[in-house]
């Protein structure tokens, strides 16, 4: 398969500066992808376009991916109501670790150029920079962008002068890498396509070249219609000390079945006769989720290595009861107690107490009512018991859990 008819089976085409798509089947290029160091990880969202990258180089072209220590001083206005809170240089000098271990993890194997635009930026002049870049920008081009218009009309926030310049600084990275390392295209997901444009006008009004943008769309859950990687806790991340590794498996085995081949195309590398057989065992049993079980293993295995996916993987299977918890090992059983809350229990204790203490009921009488319900599964059993006894717990351990959330779970230990 070419790498055009990939990026459009997988679900990757929005919009490019590109006459003909074809010409990236044709043409090598050396592209750039860059991600501003704002937090000290990356998040789903930015690992769709880390995916898109991968294919780009699997096909032959030379990738150089930037950390964004210049532009993370400012931070991107586009898309913000109000104006950026600035990190410290210390906050961004650890972001720019973090984000950049994280290249080296998503792309181990693959060749890759890393560069931080802070390098070339440190010792520019103010002048320099206003005489090289702004002079070759016109206001109207920048006024005309819509989150500018939208900050400076008469509901918005404002604007400083430090935000508004920030598509100078982006510009200025394609041009700079256009002279020195021959980058003639930049990949970047939709939110960025203005200020990659602004990067391709620049090198245009300064040495007359051609120079490209392609732009992949922002998944989108179809269900919610909410940017994908949102949860109501937040932003799922990479880094595991942001999001658990388990919670990040189930982040993917909890997709919806609409969006499930999508996110396979997306967020695998599997091929489409892989992805195909996938989608017929799916369709054969939803409820077996076998194309969600597959996606967590292949996302969290990229991001976070075997071992960690197989931990997770473990844990999730003795959370739905898929896996009994007397088969748990010590290492798992300690994550576990890292996961869910942990409560010491013995024979005979009322299962009302154990739901309360365990925080899955607010109160006797909520647990009362859970347990009336059918809310509540003991090993992955449904049950309305009201006294725990000896045969509820093997190698004295039991899991305890309210509705089908595996994270509104408890480990019960006498």
């Amino acid at each position: 398969m070419t790498l055009s008819d990939e990026l459009k089976w997988r679900g990757f085409v929005n919009q490019t500066t590109l006459d003909d798509v074809k010409r990236l089947d044709a043409q090598k290029f050396t592209f750039y992808w860059g991600v501003d160091p704002s937090a000290d990880s990356m998040t789903v969202g930015h690992l769709a376009m880390a995916m898109m990258a991968k294919h780009f180089i699997k096909h032959g072209h030379q990738a150089v991916l930037l950390v964004g220590g210049a532009t993370g001083m400012i931070g991107d206005p586009d898309g913000k109501a109000e104006e950026r809170t600035l990190q410290t240089l210390d906050q961004i000098t650890n972001n720019k670790n973090a984000i950049a271990r994280q290249y080296k993890q998503l792309f181990s194997g693959l060749p890759f150029k890393l560069v931080d635009n802070y390098d070339w930026f440190k010792n520019m002049h103010y002048l320099e920079f206003l005489r090289d870049v702004g002079k070759h920008v016109p206001m109207r081009q920048m006024l005309g962008r819509e989150f500018v218009q939208s900050r400076l009309g008469d509901n918005g926030s404002g604007i400083s002068y430090a935000e508004f310049s920030y598509v100078l600084i982006q510009a200025y990275d394609f041009l700079y890498m256009h002279r020195t390392m021959g980058v003639d295209l930049q990949i970047c997901g939709s939110d960025q396509w203005g200020n990659s444009i602004a990067g391709i006008d620049l090198i245009r009004r300064e040495t007359g070249d051609e120079t490209h943008v392609w732009s992949g769309p922002l998944i989108i859950n179809p269900q919610t219609g909410r940017k994908f990687g949102k949860t109501e806790a937040g932003a799922v991340w990479l880094d595991f000390a942001k999001t658990s590794v388990t919670d990040f498996y189930q982040f993917w085995v909890n997709s919806d079945d609409a969006a499930v081949e999508h996110y396979l195309k997306i967020y695998t590398e599997l091929t489409q006769d892989d992805i195909s057989s996938i989608m017929q065992a799916q369709n054969a049993d939803p409820s077996k989720r076998v194309a969600q079980f597959k996606l967590a293993d292949e996302v969290t295995q990229l991001v976070h290595g075997a071992k960690a996916m197989l931990l997770a993987k473990n844990i999730t299977s003795y959370l739905n009861g898929s896996l009994a918890i007397a088969r748990a090992s010590s290492a798992e059983i300690k994550q576990l107690r890292a996961e869910i809350p942990y409560v010491k229990v013995k024979t005979g204790d009322s299962m009302i107490d154990i739901l309360v203490a365990s925080g899955l009921a607010s109160s006797k009488t909520n647990a009362r009512q859970l347990l009336d319900s059918g809310s509540i599964y003991l090993n992955g059993t449904k049950t309305n018991q009201l006294v725990l006894s000896a045969t509820d717990l093997t190698e004295k351990r039991a899991l305890i859990r309210r509705g089908k959330a595996f994270k509104d779970s408890a480990l019960i230990e006498t």
